[in-house]
């Protein structure tokens, strides 16, 4: 379980627990991707001492800043979890796989994420 300590609304220094599974048997076959209510609704089960509202703002925060830190150029680094960072992909003249006719595809920006070490052990615990 990792726990995190925030700074929650009205300025008070809280802890958040969030339950990782520590190995891949416990994990259902097949489920669907946590949406970004399912991740809030969990969160704030394990956080009983949490109004869901007050859980709702830091769960958003977060995606928040993460996502306007990509959007300076920044990397967002979570110690054992994971980075984020934006990487560039090059112009290049693709193919319409209807007609075989040539495309030319921009430049773009796509974000990117690395898993960190802590997070790669917990997945690959036999």
């Amino acid at each position: 379980m990792y726990t995190w300590a925030a700074g929650l609304p009205g300025g008070t220094n809280d802890t958040i627990k969030i339950a990782v599974p520590r190995d891949r048997d416990r994990l259902p076959k097949g489920e669907l991707p946590m949406t970004k209510s399912e991740l809030i609704m969990r969160l704030a089960e394990l956080n009983p001492h949490l109004y869901q509202r007050d859980v709702e703002k830091i769960v958003t925060t977060i995606f928040d800043e993460i996502t306007e830190a990509l959007a300076r150029g920044d990397r967002v680094e979570l110690r054992g979890f994971g980075a984020f960072s934006v990487k560039r992909r090059d112009a290049r003249t693709g193919r319409n796989p209807r007609t075989g006719q040539a495309v030319d595809v921009d430049e773009k920006f796509i974000p990117f994420f690395k898993t960190g070490k802590q997070l790669r052990e917990q997945l690959n615990t036999d």
